[in-house]
């Protein structure tokens, strides 16, 4: 560990310049503020956290439609995190306290076994690629869903798209790669490592990563090459591609993103939500869903602002108290610098 901090060291002062990190993934985030890895990189290397929070990237039209729904006595299931997170109308978890029925589940087997007691039962499906196949198997299976899931490559385009922030090279997301594989990255034309998880994995993604940007190459290195493969899981590709089509997403932060968002493809309308109970979703007066007041998620998720610069952090905003959804999720950023005391 420390030759790999050394090498860091010796690259960030020939490199001689400031250097943007951004790392993308929630588990990378939680490790390195638990490690404080931050902490012992040279003052010139940045490392920022990015869009890699499933549940805080879910936009606030989602959370308030499903509220909706759950509040109109359909009943609803979901993961933990997605119950506390705070909408216009409420949470779930407020609405469940008012009577609605609100499940929380480990998983879609979970939810598929409550729809046999329970047969108009709603998943509420949330995330990247990760989770995104076994949502789809509980669909093939007849679980009625709503669905929130994205598609994470097209969020890094829009942040180097949108110019914001100077990104020098991207932590890419392991847990993803391991489904899409390394190529889909190589169009983005910036430096990029996909790592692991453990603090070593991170350290040498750094590494590499400097080692990139000091011989202006802009490639895709694969760290995390005992779990990711360069085609990825192909499999789990067709079992996503046969319940889903890329469509237009709502991000947090971002707004719409094109083809970022996946809608359930024809064949299975009868097990979307959003169709089944359109009738319900078109009362609502989407028009409030908007961040909540003094909440800064949206620019911590674009990597614009430090959690604890957030005027709300640690004051209004903690994890018993969350204002928005960055403080709610255990991959949150707000969530983990509270957690960690860490930035």
């Amino acid at each position: 560990m420390d030759s790999l901090i050394k090498k860091i060291d010796r690259l960030a002062k020939e490199i001689g310049r400031d250097v943007n990190l951004m790392e993308v993934c929630g588990t990378h985030t939680q490790v390195i503020s638990r490690f404080g890895i931050r902490e012992i990189l040279p003052k010139n290397i940045k490392l920022i956290t990015g869009p890699g929070c499933p549940v805080c990237v879910t936009a606030q039209r989602d959370i308030d439609a499903i509220v909706n729904l759950a509040l109109a006595g359909i009943p609803v299931a979901t993961y933990g995190d997605a119950l506390r997170v705070p909408g216009y109308f409420g949470s779930l978890n407020e609405a469940r306290e008012k009577g609605a029925q609100v499940f929380d589940v480990y998983s879609v087997a979970d939810a598929v076994e409550l729809k046999k007691k329970i047969p108009n039962l709603v998943f509420f499906g949330l995330g990247f690629e990760t989770t995104t196949p076994m949502t789809a198997w509980g669909i093939q299976n007849g679980l009625i869903v709503y669905s929130a899931h994205k598609i994470f490559l097209p969020a890094m385009e829009a942040l180097l798209s949108m110019g914001e922030i100077k990104i020098d090279g991207f932590i890419d997301p392991g847990h993803v790669s391991v489904v899409i594989g390394t190529a889909p990255y190589v169009k983005l034309k910036i430096p990029q490592v996909i790592t692991g998880f453990e603090m070593q994995d991170v350290l040498e993604g750094i590494l590499l990563l400097l080692n990139q940007i000091k011989n202006k190459d802009t490639r895709v290195l694969n760290q995390y090459s005992r779990a990711v493969r360069d085609k990825g899981n192909e499999k789990i590709r067709r079992i996503i591609s046969d319940v889903f089509e890329a469509a237009d997403g709502e991000w947090r932060g971002f707004g719409i993103i094109p083809k970022s968002g996946l809608k359930i493809r024809n064949k299975y309308r009868q097990f979307d939500a959003k169709v089944k109970y359109g009738n319900i979703l078109a009362k609502v007066d989407f028009s409030r869903s908007k961040d909540p007041a003094g909440c800064k998620c949206g620019d911590v998720i674009r990597g614009l602002m430090e959690s604890k610069k957030c005027p709300l952090f640690g004051k209004v905003c903690m994890p018993d108290n969350p204002v928005g959804p960055c403080m709610v999720s255990v991959e949150g950023a707000c969530s983990v610098a509270f957690r960690y005391n860490k930035a």
